[in-house]
């Protein structure tokens, strides 16, 4: 068994496009997927993440500590949150992708990466 985060990368242009029945079906299509894969035994944990307006990079250079507003990376998708999963191989780790909402709408995505190590948390 091996580790993957879902990444599920979002884009405010097109949330903002989707009807509120569309929104809704999305939530509660996150709640459905959460017990499914519960009931298989491959589910970790889940995070949702605040707004990248709402973030900041921090960097030091010389000793200096410098706190810029915005994400690391401009860009039109964000990360809106993520799943960690445990699943036999990286292609059941697609089919579980496959499952999350978000991937059935077009100009979203969902990233499968391999978790190579963690540390502090129980996974």
């Amino acid at each position: 068994m091996s580790k993957f985060m879902l990444i599920m990368h979002t884009s405010p242009g097109v949330m903002e496009k989707l009807s509120e029945a569309e929104l809704n079906e999305i939530m509660s299509g996150h709640g459905a997927f959460q017990e499914k894969i519960k009931e298989t035994g491959e589910f970790v944990s889940t995070h949702a993440l605040g707004d990248p307006s709402n973030s900041a990079v921090v960097s030091v250079s010389d000793g200096t500590t410098t706190v810029k507003d915005g994400p690391a990376v401009a860009s039109e998708l964000g990360i809106g949150g993520y799943y960690i999963v445990e699943c036999e191989s990286k292609d059941r780790a697609y089919e579980v992708a496959a499952l999350i909402p978000d991937a059935k709408i077009d100009g979203l995505a969902v990233e499968v990466r391999p978790i190579l190590f963690s540390a502090g948390a129980s996974l």
